[in-house]
């Protein structure tokens, strides 16, 4: 059924351009599986392989992945440590994969917080595709929403109080340019695993006419299918931002 949604997607001019997913569920599929919650993230991280594959076949401009949160770090320390070794073990194994396959690879959230080891990871990762121009494939980790819109006021309040800028020049349209997702598309659709119909902190800037698209398919089951159907359901729906459906066909 994949291959041929596929193909009918192919042929879509409907597709986003810019989708995020928060990849939940990991340890809820762990536990009903009898295992510990680590397995769990392990699993989901050949769904994140799938995923972003599939959304590279599309020709999708750019992919948001929530791997951590900032709220993650109330966790348990050892799942906290795991998952820190994690990310840093599939840094190692895919950034080559990923380079070849010309997707540019950018992590966005406070990586401050990091281990010296994992923080130069990162930005050798970034540097090795840096000048890719296929899909971007935005990984979010340390991650919050509010924390984003606070990095970007802070710095536009630096121009202020700089005499670079005045509080009146502060936009909508100033403020997208400070936010952690700047040089991509608005973001399009956001999808979310898991069962939750909340987006738990997660791009809050950007989300404001995204099309929300949660499931109960728990991460680690989420397959190139479960991601295709989101798409097709994001294809067929009016997006009006506010205006009537007269008006959208009017435009068109």
């Amino acid at each position: 059924m994949s291959e041929q949604l596929k193909a009918q997607l192919l042929g879509c001019d409907d597709l986003p351009s810019h989708v995020a997913i928060i990849m939940d569920g990991n340890g809820r599929w762990a536990q009903r599986m009898g295992k510990r919650r680590v397995v769990g993230h392990k699993a989901g991280v050949d769904k994140v392989r799938e995923v972003v594959k599939t959304a590279s076949e599309l020709n999708l401009k750019a992919l948001t992945l929530f791997a951590f949160s900032s709220e993650n770090w109330q966790r348990p320390a050892d799942e906290v440590s795991v998952l820190m070794e994690l990310f840093l073990t599939v840094l190692s194994l895919e950034i080559k994969r990923l380079n070849r396959n010309n997707v540019k690879l950018s992590i966005i959230g406070d990586t401050t917080r990091f281990s010296d080891k994992l923080q130069t990871k990162i930005k050798n990762a970034q540097d090795l595709t840096k000048d890719n121009t296929g899909l971007v494939l935005n990984i979010a980790a340390n991650y919050g929403g509010r924390w984003d819109v606070t990095q970007a006021c802070q710095q536009l309040a630096g121009l202020v109080q700089q005499g670079k800028l005045s509080p009146e020049d502060i936009s909508e349209e100033l403020i997208n340019q400070y936010v952690c997702t700047a040089q991509l598309p608005e973001l399009d659709l956001l999808i979310r695993s898991g069962g939750d119909c909340r987006i738990s902190n997660f791009l809050l800037w950007q989300a404001a006419y995204a099309e929300l698209y949660f499931t109960e398919t728990l991460w680690p089951d989420f397959d190139e299918n479960e991601f295709l159907k989101a798409i097709a359901s994001f294809s067929q729906v009016e997006r009006r931002f506010g205006c009537t459906s007269e008006q959208v066909v009017a435009t068109k």
